[in-house]
């Protein structure tokens, strides 16, 4: 019995850490504003919910961009799909040194809102994070 409900907790608070999905109507008015005039060019816009923030997925000339916003409607982070050669060299060395004979699945360069930079690199299921030099700083499993 208490294994069944320590089962259902950790099912339970595992739903509320999944990023939810939002029609357009349950972004506040200032989060949609500011990532209007951000992108107003952009097209397939999707929202998502994740502690706390409201993350928009779009695409600007067949390539995907992602938007962080807090709900004050401030700049977070911004990611863009970037081909895998614009990696910094030396990401391009670790991952090669590190996953032989892996393929990177996606590459993005991500601007945080200090305007400071790095990449990531999608290599079997796990995010490989880079800064703009191309040192390894960490890796995060989807």
């Amino acid at each position: 019995m208490k294994n069944s409900i320590l089962t259902f907790l950790a099912l339970l608070f595992s739903c509320f850490a999944i990023a939810q999905n939002l029609s357009e109507k349950e972004v506040p008015t200032i989060v949609k504003s500011t990532f209007l005039i951000s992108y107003p060019d952009q097209t397939n816009e999707k929202w998502e919910k994740e502690k706390g923030n409201y993350e928009a997925s779009f695409t600007i000339k067949d390539k995907e961009h992602a938007m962080v916003l807090d709900p004050e409607g401030n700049i977070l982070e911004t990611e863009e799909e970037i081909d895998v050669n614009k990696l910094p060299a030396n990401a391009l060395a670790y991952i090669n040194t590190t996953y032989p004979n892996k393929k990177i699945k996606d590459a993005a360069k991500i601007i945080d809102a200090h305007g400071i930079v790095t990449f990531e690199a999608q290599v079997t299921s796990i995010d490989l994070i880079f800064d703009k030099q191309g040192t390894y700083i960490k890796s995060i499993a989807d």
